[in-house]
């Protein structure tokens, strides 16, 4: 049907009667939608404008608290500060490195396990999701998940933060559900043209899986970028230290990264922490929000994908 025949059709008297889209209602609708998300996108904004303002403005504007979507007393003292403190480049780097290889174990162990678990031919099937869907709602607990990584010799180490979070069961259940719906015919096709499960999982499954892949690397990453209660159980090193962690500890007021802004601006501890909180927020989220748009366009399909029962 095409757009023409959605906004006008012909009446019986020859006439052209008015469309769904051309009615009153129809427009009035529109209209309160349109206006009801730009309101709503606006308070989701906000708290991310008034940090972002609160970044560029003075420590004592900050703590008078006179800032709210724009700057005041504008000044770049603080970036200067963070930039040049080798702990937070050391911080930043330890959480590229963690995300990449955190990210990169999470997709292999997650779609290998999903496409296996997809198999209803598969012996056990129901079991092994029944044990996956029981750790969503069970664990051991925090002192013997301690215990467990100490004893496997992991604490202070990298795989201490990129391993027990390694499977999402959440994720490995919309993959699955994304590997179930797939056409069986494709798989018995490539069965008769000599291809094995291992062929047909690389060659066939993984390129038609783009957009929950990319879905899922996007839930991974984010998860491993911003998580900090791993690295604080497990590591005691201040070079292991992921940024997150060490930006809890200025905001906990446990780094010594305050009173060395406050020496240089000559400000209280006080004032300076107030801003270089913001400013390292900043700082944090500026890689997801570079990366984010690239694989929006994938999000919503492939949650879609993934979450219609065949």
């Amino acid at each position: 049907m095409t757009q023409s025949a959605l906004t006008s059709t012909p009446s019986a008297g020859g006439g052209v009667s008015v469309g769904p889209r051309d009615s009153k209602s129809y427009k009035a609708f529109t209209w309160f939608n349109g206006t009801f998300l730009v309101v709503l996108c606006g308070f989701m904004l906000y708290p991310f404008v008034t940090v972002l303002a609160q970044s560029f403005s003075s420590a004592g504007a900050v703590k008078a608290g006179m800032v709210n979507v724009w700057p005041v007393g504008f000044n770049l003292t603080t970036y200067k500060v963070v930039i040049a403190n080798d702990l937070f480049w050391s911080s930043y780097k330890n959480t590229v490195v963690y995300t990449l290889v955190g990210t990169t174990i999470a997709m292999v162990l997650t779609t290998l396990l999903a496409y296996v678990l997809a198999r209803r031919a598969l012996r056990g099937r129901n079991i092994l999701i029944g044990i996956a869907v029981f750790t969503m709602f069970f664990n051991g607990g925090l002192i013997p998940n301690y215990v467990l990584i100490q004893t496997l010799g992991l604490k202070n180490t990298m795989w201490a933060v990129v391993l027990p979070g390694a499977i999402s069961v959440f994720n490995l259940l919309v993959m699955k559900s994304f590997f179930e719906n797939m056409p069986t015919e494709l798989e018995e096709a490539a069965q008769i043209d000599g291809l094995g499960w291992w062929g047909i999982f690389r060659r066939i499954v993984l390129p038609l899986s783009k957009a929950v892949i990319a879905t899922m690397i996007l839930f991974y990453s984010v998860a491993i970028w911003n998580d900090w209660f791993a690295a604080f159980l497990y590591l005691d090193k201040q070079e292991l230290f992921p940024v997150t962690l060490y930006l809890r500890n200025m905001i906990a007021g446990a780094s010594s990264t305050a009173s060395q802004g406050a020496a240089a601006s000559g400000s209280s501890t006080s004032e300076i922490a107030a801003n270089i909180q913001a400013v390292t927020m900043i700082l944090t989220i500026i890689p997801v929000l570079c990366i984010y748009p690239f694989v929006q366009r994938y999000f919503v399909s492939g949650i879609m994908l993934g979450s219609v029962k065949g």
